[in-house]
C-alpha cells in the first residue's frame, strides 16, 4: 500500500505539472491573449498598456511568467486579471455548488445506471429490456442543454413544480437546496444513466457464461447468490472505473452546460467565463484542480478494484 501511495503521489505531481504547462502555453499562443490590453481598458494609450505590462510582469520571458504565476497559485495569493480578486476565494465560493451538483448527480446516475443495467440483462430480449434500451438511447442522444432548457421551462416556469434555477446553500435551507438541485441533477444524470446501463448490461451478459459462474452454479449456489457474489461483483469493475473519471470530470468543471442552463454559479461556469476573458490564473487553478480530482479518484477506484476482485494487487 505504501508503494502504491508513493506511485500515485508521483503521478499526481507529474500530471498536474504537465497540465499546468500545457494550459499556460496554450493561452500564450492565442490571438489577442495579452492581458495588458484587457487590464488597461479600450481607451488606454500605448504608454499605459506598456506600464501595466511592466508592472504585472507580462514583458518577462514566458518561463518567468509561468514560474511567477505558479508560485502565487501554490501560495494561494494569485488573483484573476478580470475581477482583480483572489482566485482561491472565488473557487471557495463556487465549489459548494459544484460539489452539490456532482455528488447528487453522481449518486443518481450510478444507482439508476446499475438498476437499469441489471434489469435489462435479467430480462434480455424481452419487453422490459427493449423498453430500457429505448430509454437509454434517448438519454444518450439528449443534449444536456436542451433537456435542461425543456425542464426549466415546463417544470419550472410553466408548471412551477420545482424552482427553475439558482442555488440555495444546503446549510441555509436543506429542503430548498434539494428542490433547487433536483432538475440539474436529473438533466446531468440522464446521459450517464444511458451509458452505464448499456455497459453493465453487456458486461453481465458476457460474464454470465464464464467458467467460474458455471462452477458456482455447479456447487449448488442459488441464482441470486451467483448473480450478486460473482456476476454482478465482477461486472461492476468497469462501471466503478468509469464513474470515478466521470465524477472527477464534473467536479473539475465539466458541468458547464448544466450550471449555465440552471444559473448555478459553480466552478464550471467560472472556468467558462475565465476562458472567454482569457483570464489565465483561474483557468490554471481549475485545470490543476480537475487533474488532482482525476488522479485522486483513480487511486480510489484502484482500491475499490482490489476489494471487488482479490486477484488485483495494488
Amino acid at each position: 500500500m505504501a508503494r502504491f501511495a508513493v506511485r500515485r503521489l508521483a503521478s499526481m505531481v507529474a500530471v498536474m505539472f504537465a497540465i499546468s504547462i500545457l494550459t499556460f502555453l496554450l493561452f500564450q499562443v492565442l490571438p489577442n491573449s495579452d492581458p495588458s490590453t484587457r487590464l488597461a481598458g479600450r481607451t488606454a494609450s500605448p504608454t499605459q498598456i506598456a506600464k501595466i505590462r511592466s508592472d504585472w510582469g507580462f514583458d518577462k520571458p514566458i518561463y518567468v511568467q509561468y514560474i511567477k504565476t505558479m508560485g502565487k497559485i501554490l501560495n494561494g495569493t494569485v488573483t484573476s486579471y478580470q475581477q482583480q480578486l483572489p482566485v482561491e476565494d472565488q473557487i471557495r465560493q463556487d465549489l459548494p455548488t459544484t460539489l452539490s451538483l456532482a455528488i447528487g448527480a453522481g449518486v443518481i446516475w450510478l444507482a439508476l445506471g446499475i438498476l437499469f443495467g441489471v434489469l435489462s440483462a435479467w430480462r434480455a430480449g424481452r419487453w422490459l429490456d427493449r423498453g430500457l434500451t429505448v430509454l437509454s438511447l434517448v438519454g444518450v442522444s439528449m443534449p444536456v442543454f436542451f433537456l435542461g432548457a425543456v425542464l426549466s421551462y415546463y417544470i419550472g416556469d410553466k408548471a412551477r413544480i420545482l424552482p427553475a434555477g439558482d442555488y440555495v446553500a444546503l446549510t441555509s435551507d436543506p429542503w430548498q437546496w434539494f428542490k433547487h438541485m433536483l432538475m440539474p441533477w436529473f438533466a446531468l444524470s440522464v446521459l450517464f444513466i444511458g451509458v452505464y446501463s448499456r455497459i453493465l448490461r453487456s458486461t453481465i451478459l458476457d460474464t454470465i457464461n464464464d467458467d467460474y459462474v458455471r462452477t458456482a452454479r455447479a456447487k449448488g449456489l442459488s441464482e441470486r447468490q451467483v448473480m450478486i457474489r460473482h456476476v454482478l461483483r465482477n461486472s461492476l469493475i468497469p462501471i466503478v472505473s468509469l464513474w470515478g473519471l466521470d465524477f472527477a470530470s464534473v467536479l473539475g468543471g465539466g458541468a458547464i452546460l448544466t450550471e449555465t442552463v440552471f444559473n448555478l454559479h459553480g466552478v464550471g461556469q467560472y472556468a467558462a467565463q475565465s476562458v472567454e476573458g482569457l483570464d489565465i490564473p483561474p483557468v490554471l487553478v481549475i485545470t490543476m484542480f480537475g487533474a488532482f480530482a482525476v488522479v485522486l479518484l483513480s487511486a480510489v477506484v484502484d482500491i475499490v478494484y482490489a476489494a471487488l476482485d482479490p486477484r488485483i494487487r495494488l
